[in-house]
């Protein structure tokens, strides 16, 4: 899967959790500065994406944006 493919699955995931539009999402999209998520919708957001790409995604690590989530789980499917 290309990583503008896994965007594309990450975008829809956080929009359809987050209750916000796909199409306003970028790759520097802040969790907690854009989309005002607190940990239990960024919880929410991670286990949809595990269940989404089965893989197992580390919450201790620094991710913050939209595009550190997405070049994380890019290189875990890989």
């Amino acid at each position: 899967m290309t990583k503008e493919e896994t965007f594309a699955k990450v975008k829809d995931v956080i929009a359809e959790q987050m209750d916000t539009d796909a199409s306003k999402l970028t790759m520097e999209t802040s969790f907690s500065k854009d989309l005002e998520a607190d940990s239990l919708d960024i919880f929410e957001v991670i286990d949809k994406l595990e269940d989404e790409f089965d893989i197992e995604i580390e919450t201790d690590d620094d991710m913050d944006t939209v595009g550190k989530l997405v070049d994380y789980i890019s290189e875990k499917a890989a």
